[in-house]
């Protein structure tokens, strides 16, 4: 007998019921309270993961006592980090655990206080409509939308809009973006319509009416002051971006495309000093404290194409970075770290465990990475692919790029494709991992599809219009086969009939009579009249139609389905309903 050698290192079964026939994860064993809670194998040649957490960057006057640290007296603590470093649960942690079901809120308290985990919660947020969530590796990766008006497109109304789209998507938390328009107005109409946490870059904010040269150390304070007010979950702060830093840029084909990082760059170009967000951190600590706004340190040289990726300057920034992380942590503030945007594929596991170390494995929140340079207007596919690796090998939060990216802002469909795309990223990369229950979900599309149980299978999608749609444009009958393959072709029919195999059997997932599928909704007709394929009066009888079981009598089911007719008779109802359409009208 065959010895495959599978290599298999300990994950759990990312399915509760340990259903099918795969050996399982090729991940690490899980390590939730250590440095590698859900993680790949390293390659040879990998930094390890630190030896230092949270832990080893107490306040001044904290003292380690057994599992937990005790405060100098009269101590009132403020963030979740400070909370979870005297061994108190807070609500926060208990609704993330309820969010994450194969965590505790002792685990999720754990977490924190290690520095592994945020939960992004402003104070003032919590007072309206936020639902708390975390992002770190312990729990499921994550996914963020950017939005945002400009100069030149979209207002208020619009961006809220976009806000709830974005959630309907899938985004877990929503940056804004804002460089035009009434940007107060903006951010405080999408706090205030927002369950999940909003994250910002306030040095936009902070040039609006005036050039980024007049920029000084008291806009800077009161601006932070000003969205933490707000209720801002977490701020892009690009303090690592550093005058000694500035050198290793100048040979790169593309140069700084951050825009925070690019702004700070020419302020220390003309000022001839320090970045004031580096020489202001202990401040800027002491304002995010008050309010327990999360750090999201930002990466102001990141690279902009596969060609400046891994570079001097972004390894010397990202240095910075972990140095931030330290003194952000003895603040009592909770800490995130932003990674590259643009990273060839081989080189992204490197990037993230690199990381890691540095940073103590503080959260890393990336953009993409994008895996090629050449398929603009495919943008959300190219980092997709870089986003399911960076998952994979330890990122905890993944920034969506939509088709948009590099061409233009982003219109209400550009944000779906980039939420769906991301969180195709996001959920593969947990299977990967071994999160317990990440695939029971596909299990059970799985079990549906065996099952040929169409409705099954479109109540269980992500996009079940987006599903019905497809499949309504080809064959509006629910058979027992597939458009894509017809009656004699369907293997997944032969494999249901054959009573040998289990294949298409399972309890609850049976069809129901067969027949003609629903009328297509409002949606599932603007999908197939935009794809145009199917001429208008087609579309039309879609639309209009009305659920009745076709070619039968009440009760019974239709003749289109062979288990109730003979082959003869499903061939010829195939042959009818897959026959090319007529054409419509000429279009003008």
């Amino acid at each position: 007998m065959a010895d495959w050698n599978l290599p298999l290192q300990g994950a759990t079964s990312p399915a509760r019921a340990g259903s099918g026939t795969t050996p399982g994860s090729f991940a690490r064993r899980p390590d939730v309270g250590g440095p590698l809670a859900y993680s790949s194998p390293d390659t040879p040649g990998m930094p390890a993961p630190s030896e230092r957490t949270a832990w080893d960057f107490l306040p001044p006057g904290w003292r380690r006592e057994g599992a937990f640290a005790r405060a100098p007296e009269g101590f009132a603590p403020i963030t979740q980090l400070e909370h979870a470093r005297l061994g108190i649960v807070t609500p926060e942690m208990r609704r993330v655990a309820e969010r994450e079901p194969h965590l505790t809120a002792d685990q999720v308290r754990d977490e924190v206080a290690a520095g592994r985990m945020v939960i992004p919660a402003n104070r003032v947020h919590l007072g309206h409509a936020l639902d708390p969530m975390a992002i770190g590796r312990a729990s499921r990766t994550k996914v963020n939308a950017n939005m945002g008006a400009s100069p030149v497109s979209s207002s208020t109304d619009e961006e809220v809009e976009k806000l709830r789209w974005a959630v309907r998507w899938g985004a877990d938390t929503v940056m804004d973006l804002s460089t035009g328009g009434d940007l107060d107005a903006t951010r405080e109409a999408i706090v205030r319509a927002s369950r999940v946490p909003i994250g910002t870059v306030p040095i936009y904010s902070m040039i609006v009416g005036r050039s980024v040269e007049q920029l000084d150390e008291a806009t800077i304070l009161e601006g932070l002051r000003h969205q933490a007010r707000q209720g801002v979950g977490y701020f892009t702060v690009h303090a690592g971006v550093l005058r000694a830093h500035l050198p290793f840029v100048e040979r790169r084909l593309i140069g700084i495309v951050s825009r925070g990082g690019s702004l700070l760059a020419k302020w220390m170009l003309v000022h001839r000093r320090e970045n004031p967000m580096y020489t202001l951190f202990d401040d800027i600590c002491d304002i995010l404290r008050e309010h327990d706004v999360s750090f999201s340190l930002g990466d102001g040289l990141r690279p902009g194409g596969l060609a400046d990726a891994t570079d001097e300057a972004q390894l010397r920034e990202l240095e910075t970075l972990g140095e931030l992380t330290e003194r952000a942590w003895r603040k009592g503030c909770q800490v995130m770290v932003e990674g590259p945007g643009h990273v060839p594929f081989d080189q992204i596991e490197y990037n993230m465990k690199l990381q890691r170390r540095l940073c103590h494995g503080a959260p890393f929140y990336v953009l993409g990475p994008l895996v090629t340079d050449v398929f603009p207007g495919y943008d959300h596919i190219t980092s997709c692919i870089g986003a399911t690796a960076a998952a994979y090998h330890g990122a905890s939060m993944l920034c969506y790029v939509t088709p948009k990216e590099h061409v233009g802002l982003p219109k209400r469909d550009d944000v779906k494709q980039g939420c769906v795309a991301y969180r195709i990223a996001a959920h593969a990369a947990d299977v990967a991992l071994g999160i317990p229950g990440t695939r029971d979900w596909d299990d059970d599309v799985t079990r549906a599809r065996a099952a040929l149980n169409w409705e099954k299978h479109f109540e269980l999608a992500f996009d079940g219009e987006l599903a019905r749609a497809y499949h309504d444009e080809d064959l509006d009958v629910d058979t027992d086969f597939c458009a894509m393959c017809g009656h004699d072709w369907c293997s997944v029919r032969i494999s249901k009939e054959l009573v040998e195999l289990g294949s298409g059997k399972s309890p609850g997932f049976e069809r129901a009579s067969s027949g003609q599928t629903p009328a297509l909704n409002d949606e599932q007709r603007r999908i197939l009249a935009q794809r145009g394929h199917l001429p208008p009066d087609e579309l039309h009888r879609l639309a209009s139609k009305t659920r009745k079981v076709v070619g039968a009598a009440p009760g019974e089911r239709a003749s289109c389905h062979s288990e109730r007719a003979d082959s003869e008779a499903a061939r010829r109802l195939q042959k009818e309903r897959l026959a090319p359409p007529r054409p419509g009208p000429a279009r003008p």
